[in-house]
């Protein structure tokens, strides 16, 4: 499996929190558009990415390069990412993800499980 980060915001931690959580998956830090072109060259599985609002900066290149239907905002400022709709977003196909930089440590393993527990 091979993650993409991308987003405004605290790209470094979240390779490294992936690769903490799974040494496995293999990650790529890159800018948003770069990000985007992977996984719409089918070149990376996921796009994981960090903003101020969880939405715009962390999702606007991948939504407008491969389709707001498979992008979801995980967390946004005043909500906390949640378990079950993001293993519901997960099995609905969504392959791109955003939040918020302060929810970093909360959505990125929550991703994870339920990418894993959808393979």
């Amino acid at each position: 499996m091979k993650i993409v980060v991308g987003g405004q915001v605290e790209k470094k931690q979240i390779e490294n929190l992936i690769k903490e959580l799974d040494s496995s998956i293999e990650t790529v830090v890159k800018s948003d558009l770069e990000a985007a072109m992977l996984m719409k060259t089918g070149q990376a599985d996921y796009y994981f990415g960090a903003c101020h609002t969880g939405g715009g900066g962390a999702l606007a290149m991948a939504i407008a390069l491969i389709g707001k239907d498979k992008c979801e905002t995980v967390s946004m400022p005043g909500k906390k990412p949640n378990e079950e709709k993001v293993l519901e977003a997960v099995q609905n196909g969504k392959k791109a993800f955003g939040f918020t930089g302060d929810h970093v440590d909360e959505a990125v393993p929550m991703i994870i499980k339920a990418i894993k527990s959808n393979s």
